[in-house]
């Protein structure tokens, strides 16, 4: 296996720290971007050499280029581009506030799309590369108290699949990853939560309480094994499109999709309504 120079944005914690950890183990180069150099500063004195951390608020469209123009520039080559950076935004709708909703969409969705296109360039002018896009399976699935959360997710899916189609002429390959629940940070740490109103408690709202409750059961997957199968994936040609983690993802999905697709064979006949008739 060739060793390859990899691009992650948030590897403080979660799946991008696990990430991290595996490939610098295996031989390879991270830059890895955190808002808090204290936080890596394990693998900063271990890996001197092969792991480049940066300091960057996904937020922040004209330092994600800088960083993205500044690693390509001393690294020659990148192989892989992750977005992961990224958190969940817990309640009804109405309970969030117009600063959290901007702030979740500037994070995982605008700045997951500023990051494809600002290494899209250099990817190119390589001859080709590998984006992963660190997505759930919440991009396929919606749960009450989750709306923000599920259109981000919903909203990078759209676009990384769009993208894809039109990088693959150029060698650059593109996968969604859907991780299920996971015994990360996400839901034990960094997961926020709107000021609650009592009119939505007993409703399915305020549902996701209980899966944020750490004396409730953990989440059945394990991130270091999730991650193992993202980096394999890239040895994967073609890059499969999407890529789901853990049984019960995968069976929530498929459960979903099997309702939409009845639900939209339903309409044929009212689909095929609104048609000019044959000939007109």
């Amino acid at each position: 296996m060739s060793k390859r120079t990899w691009f992650i944005t948030g590897v403080s914690s979660g799946f991008g720290r696990q990430l991290t950890g595996q490939l610098l183990e295996r031989g390879d180069c991270v830059v890895g971007t955190v808002r808090d150099t204290g936080k890596v500063t394990d693998l900063i004195e271990r890996y001197p050499e092969a792991f480049h951390a940066e300091v960057l608020e996904v937020t922040d469209t004209a330092a994600i280029r800088e960083v993205v123009e500044r690693s390509f520039a001393r690294l020659g080559r990148i192989d892989v581009i992750i977005g992961n950076a990224g958190y969940g935004l817990f309640g009804a709708a109405e309970e969030l506030t117009d600063e959290q909703i901007e702030h979740i969409v500037a994070t995982n969705l605008v700045g997951s799309i500023q990051l494809i296109r600002a290494a899209l360039p250099r990817l190119r002018a390589q001859g080709g590369g590998r984006i992963v896009q660190i997505s759930s399976y919440g991009g396929q699935v919606a749960f009450p108290g989750n709306s923000m959360y599920h259109a981000t997710k919903w909203g990078i899916e759209g676009f990384v699949e769009s993208v894809a189609q039109e990088v693959a002429s150029f060698g650059i390959g593109m996968t969604i990853v859907e991780p299920g629940g996971a015994r990360t940070e996400f839901r034990y740490g960094s997961a926020r939560v709107a000021t609650l109103l009592p009119v939505y408690d007993d409703t399915p709202a305020h549902g996701f309480l209980r899966m944020l409750d750490p004396q409730n059961a953990s989440a059945p997957g394990d991130p270091a094994r999730m991650a193992a199968r993202i980096i394999e994936s890239v040895d994967v040609e073609p890059a499969p499109l999407r890529l789901v983690l853990g049984s019960q993802a995968l069976e929530s999905t498929l459960s979903t999709l099997r309702k939409r697709i009845a639900g939209f064979e339903a309409q044929a006949e009212l689909a095929a309504s609104t048609d000019f008739p044959p000939g007109e």
